[in-house]
């Protein structure tokens, strides 16, 4: 039995809603994902009853966008509690910052007399989380370029004219909160966002898992994050960085699992942390 505990949904930069990732999953008969939209956990409820209907069990979760040394790192947080005050906080903040970012990029488009409406982007990203996929979107549905890459390539991707930097948190930040809302701290995909020493920092800043079975981490990667999770007893965690069905610069759904008794570790350790709040 395997568990995929990186995936998305349309409820931030995914494809498909949460309904049809949990009735994938359970036709490619994976015991347990995670759904891990940017920024935000709206999409949980909804997949969490999707899950007992097809007997999939679902591992709540979220991924937060954070930057230290001008590398972007992602920070996984599961088993949450959703009603955390200052978690909430945090979220309403990265949810209110996408959208000015958006805002940003939109006005950078024009002076490049390329013009979209706000208005387009939010219908497209509905009520989930605005991200520079969904104008990538609108720019493609406009005809402005050929390809969802040719809109990061040419116009919104680091580096080039209307890319607008995001809301800058630390990680040693995000995982603090994910702890202090009784969750367990994961550092995502570290083979492509951060390097060891940063890694290592994140560890004595109290991250309790790594990533390391990612569809972008090649053996010689995973060799060395299960060596360092080994050595300071992390969780070894992994997950496909699933974004739809159809997409195809992300991972498929299943393609990087772990066994389900890594879910149970994750429980567990997340049961000490909230233990450890009262």
């Amino acid at each position: 039995m395997f568990a995929d505990l990186h995936v998305h949904t349309n409820v931030s930069d995914g494809a498909s809603s949460p309904v049809e990732v949990v009735q994938y999953a359970a036709r490619i008969n994976l015991r347990c994902i995670a759904i891990t939209d940017h920024d935000t956990m709206d999409g949980v409820d909804t997949a969490r009853v999707e899950a007992e209907l097809n007997g999939v069990d679902l591992l709540s979760g979220v991924e937060l966008s954070t930057e230290c040394d001008g590398m972007e790192v992602h920070i996984l947080g599961y088993c949450i509690n959703q009603e955390n005050s200052n978690f909430k906080k945090h979220l309403i903040a990265f949810q209110n910052a996408r959208l000015s970012r958006a805002r940003k990029i939109i006005s950078k488009l024009r002076h490049l007399d390329i013009n979209i409406e706000i208005n387009q982007v939010m219908e497209l990203a509905g009520a989930g989380s605005i991200g520079r996929p969904h104008i990538a979107k609108v720019l493609l549905a406009e005809g402005k370029v050929n390809s969802v890459a040719e809109a990061f390539e040419k116009y919104i991707g680091i580096g080039r004219p209307a890319y607008e930097p995001r809301m800058k948190y630390h990680p040693l930040e995000m995982i603090s909160l994910i702890k202090e809302a009784g969750g367990v701290p994961v550092l995502a995909h570290p083979g492509i966002s951060c390097d060891e020493k940063l890694v290592r920092c994140l560890i004595e800043g109290g991250l309790q898992g790594i990533e390391v079975y990612h569809p972008q981490h090649n053996r010689d990667m995973e060799k060395m994050y299960l060596k360092i999770c080994r050595e300071h007893n992390l969780i070894v965690s992994g997950g496909s960085d699933f974004h739809g069905l159809g997409v195809t610069n992300h991972g498929k759904l299943g393609e990087s699992v772990v066994p389900y008794e890594t879910v149970n570790e994750i429980r567990y350790t997340a049961s000490k942390n909230q233990a450890e709040l009262i």
